[in-house]
């Protein structure tokens, strides 16, 4: 099994999760803003801010192989607009890629993908603001699964893709309702990412004024998404940014974090909380009984905690410093800024990130 990783530095890091060791290094010439890697394990695609999908291929990469240096090529394009998801579907015939103009683009995934994918299957076209996040929900009795995805428009919304078919749409940010949250600034209730359980059909959903998470039930036969609970999470500011679970085990873990943290002496900050109780096989959700882990009942405890954060403790002050960090980097990142025409005929003129043409 692999993990990929991308830093400010604009280098695509590929891991073996047997030794932990970086096993090939992929050079961008833009900063990667999402990753997917293939069912089989066999091509690593990154997405960088202009809208390039990249690909690169790794044949017969172990952990026991010296670091390799991979060059990648151009998979396909979403011309210049910032791409803010990959996600390859449960039987690997398609690679599904968002962006920041509302857009949903699934591509069949070619059987030479280095020679390019210029097959597209459909557009999910809906979401009224940048689409953020993507997932698929699916079971055994359906393999092929549905798209999920979340966005600045403050809704989670079921796709077939297929067709490009919007299925069901869920008001998230309204449900969001009376809980603490920080209303008066704008899109406080965008999605910032998704998550499905595996072997049930939940699906995790991080709000950037949730101090939790909203935890959605996808009926797969009616094709329909409800509410199912919310998990709060208490004693601390922690609202989440990013979420995963565990194959096995019934964890989803969820980390929050930023850089440039204008008021603290810390430049960078992640912090880690689990939620367990999710039962394997269980469509109905009043069964699933989440429950956040105190820090030293997550797998690894004290351990574990000061390798990813650097501490097992930290600062209330830290932690909204962060959040602070994580509305300003998501508007800067995703939220598209007016120019008068005079301003951007001035940046063309002073691009600095041209290609040095030989």
């Amino acid at each position: 099994m692999l993990f990929v990783s991308a830093g400010d530095d604009k280098l695509v890091k590929v891991w073996s999760t047997q030794s932990w060791r970086c096993i090939s290094t992929v050079c961008s010439e833009k900063r990667v803003s999402a990753i997917a890697v293939s069912n089989d394990g066999l091509h690593v695609c990154f997405a960088d801010k202009f809208g390039v999908v990249w690909v690169v291929d790794l044949p017969g990469v172990d952990g026991n192989e010296a670091s390799l240096n991979k060059k990648a090529v151009p998979l396909l394009a979403h011309y210049c607009s910032i791409i803010t998801g990959l996600e390859f579907s449960p039987d690997g015939r398609f690679i599904v890629s968002a962006d920041r103009d509302f857009k949903i683009r699934v591509t069949v995934f070619p059987k030479k993908p280095l020679d390019g994918a210029h097959e597209i299957q459909s557009f999910c076209l809906g979401h009224t603001e940048f689409v953020s996040c993507l997932a698929f929900i699916s079971t055994s009795d359906c393999l092929q699964g549905f798209l999920v995805s979340g966005g600045g428009d403050s809704t989670v919304r079921l796709w077939d893709i297929i067709s490009g078919s919007l299925l069901d749409s869920c008001e998230v940010g309204a449900k969001v309702g009376d809980l603490k949250s920080d209303a008066t600034e704008g899109n406080c209730s965008t999605v910032t990412d998704i998550c499905t359980i595996p072997d049930c059909t939940l699906i995790a959903v991080a709000i950037q004024s949730l101090q939790g998470i909203m935890l959605l039930s996808c009926d797969l036969q009616s094709q329909t998404l409800s509410l199912a609970k919310v998990v709060s999470i208490v004693g601390e500011n922690f609202i989440p940014t990013s979420l995963g679970s565990s194959i096995s085990g019934g964890l989803l873990w969820m980390v929050t974090g930023g850089s440039k943290l204008l008021s603290s002496d810390l430049s960078s900050l992640s912090r880690v909380k689990v939620i367990s109780g999710f039962k394997k096989n269980s469509p109905d959700s009043s069964e699933q009984e989440p429950v956040v882990l105190a820090d030293s009942e997550i797998p690894g405890g004290a351990k574990l905690l000061e390798k990813l954060q650097g501490s097992v403790s930290i600062d209330e002050k830290v932690l909204l410093a962060a959040a602070d960090a994580v509305k300003t980097a998501m508007c800067n990142l995703l939220i598209k800024k007016q120019y008068s025409v005079e301003k951007r005929e001035f940046r063309k003129r002073t691009r600095n990130d041209k290609k040095t043409r030989q």
